[in-house]
């Protein structure tokens, strides 16, 4: 038998002998890297050893029921959040929602961050704490910070500087209304209040404004001035509970008026104020001047409506809804489940301040469902 060398020419063996090694060290080279072991098959692996691998990686990113603990979405990190069972994208979800300056006051808070399924947020609701400086307080109870303006047009505004004395709630200005212990913004609302209805005649009327509390009535009752409230002339129409009859035999109003009203009546849930006739389609300006000369409004005649457990299609109808703000009140209503006072859903921006005014006679916070 020829020998190898012998098999190939001297050329050939010649380059044989010149790769065969790099090959060599190649192979030695990519064992090393790979530590593949000599006895290893590729059908060694099982579903099972896969299986279990998933299994170890899914408990990396999420932990067992049996293992959440109380937590302030306020103040937990990003490590206890993955420990929660957050995944990373989610914790880090929350940590951003906060550095934008978002915080959490009450639980259902933490549903409308949008990395919280709602899967996660009904597993970790009876867990959840919302720490004391963090939880909304009602309105009433809240702090206000002292406001101080500049010296051109503006006086410095303080709480509580100035001692109570007699005076006129018609003719109070906002920064008299702030140093006696109003907020600069409870102090307008105020204002705008009493100038919608035309003065306020009686410690009720005061009540009826949202912004003011039972303790701050309570407080300033003693000093209080209203007017004599002038008595009501018999020949004067009731807006509310006139019927189109009654409608028609005012000088101005004719039967497709008295229909008009009488529809806008309906929607809006009665008049509080004579000056709103003014917003009934087909009133001209010159019929108004002529109308309110005949006519006053009794506003314990209004039906106010369940900001809570009103359908849609009722709170629709309300001339003081518009569809955009109609849609921002529900989608907010279904993911937390209701307001207790209107100033909550100015801090949800769901109403502005004169928004609310306009709109607050009209609305009831029911805590349970009417029968």
């Amino acid at each position: 038998m020829k020998s190898f060398r012998n098999i190939l020419t001297s050329r050939e063996f010649r380059g044989a002998m010149i790769v065969l090694p790099s090959l060599i060290f190649c192979a030695w080279v990519a064992r090393e890297a790979l530590r593949i072991d000599p006895s290893f098959e590729p059908t060694s692996i099982t579903t099972a050893q896969i299986d279990s691998a998933q299994r170890h990686t899914y408990a990396e990113e999420r932990v067992e029921p049996d293992s959440l603990f109380e937590f302030d979405p306020n103040t937990v990190d990003y490590h206890t959040l993955l420990r929660l069972g957050f995944k990373r994208n989610e914790a880090l979800g929350i940590i951003k929602y906060r550095a934008r300056g978002k915080r959490f006051e009450i639980k259902e808070d933490l549903a409308s961050c949008y990395t919280v399924s709602e899967e996660m947020y009904r597993r970790l609701e009876p867990y959840i704490v919302i720490g004391e400086e963090f939880a909304l307080r009602p309105f009433a109870q809240r702090d206000y910070p002292t406001r101080t303006f500049d010296s051109t047009r503006r006086a410095r505004y303080k709480r509580d500087s100035l001692a109570l004395v007699p005076f006129r709630l018609d003719t109070a200005t906002v920064g008299y209304l702030s140093q006696i212990g109003f907020s600069v913004r409870q102090a307008e609302v105020l204002v705008k209040y009493r100038d919608m209805r035309g003065g306020l005649r009686s410690i009720d009327e005061v009540a009826e404004c949202y912004v003011v509390s039972d303790e701050m009535i309570e407080r300033l009752q003693p000093y209080l001035i209203f007017e004599a409230k002038e008595p009501t002339t018999p020949t004067l129409l009731e807006l509310n509970r006139a019927d189109s009859a009654a409608l028609v035999a005012i000088r101005g109003i004719g039967a497709k008026t008295a229909a008009a009203i009488i529809d806008y009546r309906r929607r809006l849930g009665g008049f509080y104020r004579v000056e709103q006739l003014s917003e009934v389609r087909g009133i001209t300006e010159q019929n108004y001047e002529r109308i309110v000369q005949q006519i006053w409004c009794d506003s314990c005649e209004i039906q106010k409506i369940s900001v809570i457990f009103a359908p849609a299609e009722r709170l629709a109808e309300h001339p003081y809804l518009p569809p955009r703000t109609l849609r921002k009140l529900l989608k907010q209503r279904q993911l937390k489940g209701g307001w207790t006072t209107i100033e909550e859903m100015i801090d949800e921006k769901i109403f502005t301040v004169d928004e609310a005014a306009r709109i607050a006679p009209y609305l009831r916070f029911d805590v349970q469902q009417p029968e």
